[in-house]
């Protein structure tokens, strides 16, 4: 019986750590007709406001409650002021997500009637952890609905924790499927090595490695991590690591010393938290973290990098050439970044929805890269949408350049060309001035 209780206990705990690490989705009515509706979240980590701040866009209705300064004003002239907490909506007009203080600030009209708050007036929602809020559309696509359902998702907790470092330098950071979230930074002054004074410098080392392991230690959460990056330049990773080993043996750290094996040490030029490109672009890296989300989508970018150069009539970027392709049902892999999904022009973001839509439809696979991440901003740089074909379309700008040319000659008029367009001129030509030409040709 105890054991059949520890067993169930175990069980109960687990399930527990699973909802504390997921976007509470409280209430979702979403019309099955047009896809209007209203749903109610709870975000509880920083991923979750991440997905917050994809999900809320200009002229949306956001409901939250707020603080607001509230002036009153005396009989004899003499103003005070005190904060109130009330419940706002407002139309939103601006959207902001900071991933250092994990704050997500919506700013727009207030819509609905309060005591406190007359109707238009501008306010600054702050979205924190465990608060609760509210999000209404008039359409929800399936663009917004994969990211609640992914929101919601337990399996989305933090991955990957990397430890990038250098003398005197550090970074602690943990990467989910959505941002790379820089949790701690470490800079101590190291004097060089000299003659003489060579223990100011192995006093200043001890003393930078002891704060970078408490960092791991508070920032680290072991059971939830597969893999543990240590970056460095030159043998820097490795003396940590054994300083590592060394002071979790002697205090009895089992938190290390249970999870040591997760600990992958990998190169990188510099401990800022930039170096971690290098370390996502190397593939025996990327092989022990085959199975994060992290991994997939590099590997897909790098893919795509390669075919590039291998063979271009297989990779496409832009809109114009992947649509194209799109058309042509020849998409094997579409890669998109979110950051195209919250343009403020309907007409753009429905476009790319459409091409998300299309291509899944066609049976093609669909990555859509956060902003935050290094390999959403590298295909960011070749213009946020790119494809590997099924098959080589080396005609695929020839199209494009005929549709063009179709396209300025209906903008014509139907007329078929500018040189017919010169004859029909030749032809309006004056005779008798043409007959004034000729004579003076012949000399007369």
């Amino acid at each position: 019986r105890n054991i059949g209780g520890f067993m169930a206990l175990q069980e109960t705990s687990s399930r527990q750590r699973l909802r504390q690490g997921r976007m509470k989705l409280l209430k979702k009515q979403i019309s099955h007709k047009d896809g209007s509706g209203m749903i109610f979240l709870q975000p509880e980590t920083s991923e979750d406001l991440w997905h917050a701040y994809n999900l809320v866009r200009a002229g949306d209705e956001v409901r939250c409650t707020t603080i607001r300064k509230v002036v009153k004003e005396s009989s004899t002239g003499s103003t005070t002021s005190q904060k109130k907490r009330v419940m706002l909506t407002i139309t939103v007009s601006k959207v902001d997500f900071d991933p250092d203080v994990l704050q997500l600030r919506i700013s727009g009209q207030v819509t609905s009637e309060n005591d406190v708050v007359r109707m238009g007036a501008h306010h600054t929602l702050t979205v924190e952890l465990n608060s609760n809020f509210s999000i209404t559309k008039d359409v929800w696509d399936q663009i917004y609905l994969d990211r609640i359902e992914e929101a919601v998702n337990p399996d989305k907790q933090a991955e990957i924790a990397a430890v990038v470092l250098q003398t005197g330098l550090a970074h602690v950071c943990l990467v989910t499927g959505a941002l790379t979230v820089t949790k701690a930074r470490i800079e101590t002054n190291i004097p060089k090595k000299r003659t003489g004074y060579s223990s100011q410098h192995t006093k200043a080392i001890t003393k930078f490695y002891e704060a970078l392991y408490q960092a791991v230690l508070r920032n680290v959460d072991f059971a939830k991590v597969k893999v543990v990056l240590l970056a460095s330049p030159g043998f820097v990773k490795e003396d940590f690591f054994q300083y590592v080993q060394q002071q979790s043996i002697k205090r009895e750290d089992r938190a290390i010393i249970e999870n040591k094996q997760k600990f992958v040490l990998c190169k990188a030029s510099s401990g800022h938290k930039h170096a971690l490109e290098e370390v996502f672009s190397d593939p025996a890296i990327m092989l022990r973290m085959n199975d994060t989300k992290v991994a997939r989508e590099v590997e897909v970018l790098n893919k795509f990098m390669r075919m590039m150069e291998i063979d271009p009539d297989r990779a496409y970027y832009g809109y114009d050439h992947v649509a194209k392709a799109s058309e042509q049902l020849a998409i094997d892999s579409l890669l998109v970044t979110d950051e195209l999904f919250r343009s403020s022009d309907v007409k753009m973001r429905r476009m790319y929805v459409e091409l998300v839509e299309s291509v899944r439809e066609n049976g093609g696979q669909v990555c859509i890269f956060s902003s935050l991440h290094v390999s959403g901003q590298q295909l960011h740089q070749v213009s946020g949408v790119a494809a590997i074909l099924r098959f080589p379309m080396p005609d695929l700008d020839e199209l494009e350049e005929i549709a063009q040319q179709h396209a300025e000659e209906a903008a014509q008029g139907g007329k078929p060309s500018s040189t017919n367009d010169d004859e029909d001129k030749e032809e309006a030509v004056d005779p008798e001035r043409r007959m004034r030409e000729d004579v003076a040709d012949m000399g007369l």
